[in-house]
């Protein structure tokens, strides 16, 4: 009879209401708001839907079987000695040989391990180790490879590992696949022609990123460390997974609030850029109306594929990922000879990778972390990253008009604020409010230029920080 009644007070001790917090209660509100904007007002739905959802599993006590719980052992350098450290996070870890952020306890707990693994770890553990970095034959250093002399650490990188099903599909995004599936398919959904018709449309792309430097600046200046802020201040591209790309390199632990800003914001284009475009254009410079634009060839558009992938990997290698996907999903689709790929990456495996990713990013939103001030701070520099953006694009695109060459084909400066990174959304608000300033106005493909060299530009800008700062 007793065990009867331990095993029911066991029962009953197990049951997730118990468990249950108050940032927990708090995420379900969030996840209704979530729900509400992508349901009921159509807000970005594809993705706030899964992100909700998986936001709504991250909040429920479920004993570890889907939330990750790893304990990872990270072997960090300094000094020229070697220094362990464990991190327990529902966050994604790098198991990298090199230091990190925030490291925890100096030793981890060998509970539930073998007596005889426990006993080999504490000896490892024992014993100095001393790292140099390693040189090739030339004695040119090797970044990122190191040579340990001693006890080899790398055995205990991964220790104790238990997880669910979401810390498989979180790999996704760890790995690098989510973001660049989504760029092919991107690419196989995108037309090219109007940039290349067009090219001095990559000025009006490359202007629209100066909101993700002001907002960089920004985010230092209140107190982020500089991997956070260039995550942060990505958001600024309107571009949700090169926000997930970043933030999952150089802030892992930021990245649901970066990743439900970006797409909170793409979403909200057209309520927030229509006020600045018409605060910093007169209503006759809205009515300009621009020449149509060349037909552009298809050996134009994949010679521009073959060299883009090359020039752009070779100047900025960690921005392959992206852009080298971005560039092979238009190449399926210009070549004319893989329909049935094209249709692939831009329906089926564009669609699942979608729920893939919008639910494991929710599942970092655990309201213990997400429920933070950093976080209504990330929300409030994006809204500067965006506002700032905009305005650089149509900025750039008045000083473009007072260039004597150009003055007889002037740029409506609409286009301009299309140079961010929210295909095609951008180009559309970009031509509603030409439509309204002029119903025979037609502005779409004229905006597609700028907003191609917008997705172009942040994923060289997200290479380049991850080069710099990682």
């Amino acid at each position: 009879m007793q065990e009867l009644i331990n095993s029911f007070a066991d029962f009953i001790s197990g049951i997730g209401l118990f468990q249950m917090t108050w940032q927990m209660y708090t995420m379900w509100g969030v996840v209704l708001v979530m729900l509400y904007l992508g349901v009921a007002k159509q807000f970005e739905p594809l993705l706030m839907v899964p992100i909700a959802f998986g936001a709504l599993i991250a909040n429920i006590p479920d004993n570890g079987m889907v939330i990750t719980q790893a304990q990872r052992e990270v072997v960090a350098l300094k000094e020229g000695k070697v220094e362990r450290s464990t991190m327990n996070d529902v966050g994604f870890i790098q198991l990298e040989l090199a230091p990190f952020a925030d490291p925890g306890v100096s030793k981890q707990s060998t509970e539930g391990l073998a007596p005889a693994v426990a006993a080999e770890y504490d000896q490892a553990m024992a014993q100095p180790m001393v790292a140099t970095e390693a040189t090739d034959a030339d004695g040119k250093v090797q970044k990122g490879k190191l040579v340990v002399t001693g006890q080899t650490p790398q055995k205990y990188l991964l220790v104790k590992p238990h997880g669910g099903l979401f810390d498989l599909l979180g790999l996704g995004i760890k790995c690098e696949i989510f973001p660049a599936l989504i760029f092919m398919g991107v690419g196989a959904l995108t037309d090219f022609g109007p940039l290349l018709a067009s090219p001095k449309a990559l000025l009006l792309g490359a202007a629209a990123q100066g909101g993700v430097a002001f907002t960089f600046l920004c985010a230092v200046c209140v107190g982020f460390t500089k991997g956070q802020a260039s995550a942060i201040g990505i958001i600024g591209g309107a571009d949700g997974p090169t926000s997930i790309f970043l933030a999952s390199k150089l802030a892992p632990e930021l990245l649901g609030a970066i990743a439900v800003a970006a797409y909170t914001y793409m979403a909200l284009v057209p309520l927030i850029q229509p006020p600045f475009m018409r605060l910093l254009t007169t209503e006759k410079q809205r009515k300009i109306k621009m020449k149509s634009l060349r037909m552009v060839s298809k050996g134009e558009k994949l010679f521009f594929c073959f060299t883009v992938t090359i020039l752009t990997i070779l100047l900025c290698p960690d921005a392959a990922p992206l852009l080298g996907m971005l560039m092979f999903g238009n190449f399926l689709r210009e070549c004319k000879v893989t329909e049935r790929l094209v249709s692939c990456a831009q329906n089926e495996l564009m669609n699942i990778t979608t729920i893939l990713l919008g639910v494991s990013v929710g599942l970092t939103m655990q309201g213990v972390r997400f429920l933070k001030g950093e976080t209504l701070l990330i929300i409030l520099l994006g809204v500067v990253a965006f506002a700032v953006a905009t305005c650089a694009g149509l900025i750039c695109a008045h000083l473009m008009n007072l260039i004597p060459g150009w003055r007889k084909n002037p740029i409506n400066p609409l286009i301009g604020s299309a140079g961010v990174s929210a295909v095609p959304m951008a180009a559309r608000v970009s031509h509603n409010e030409g439509q309204k300033a002029d119903r025979s106005n037609f502005l779409l493909m004229h905006a597609m230029g700028p907003n191609v060299a917008g997705v172009i530009g942040t994923a060289v800008i997200a290479g380049y920080y991850i080069t710099t700062l990682q």
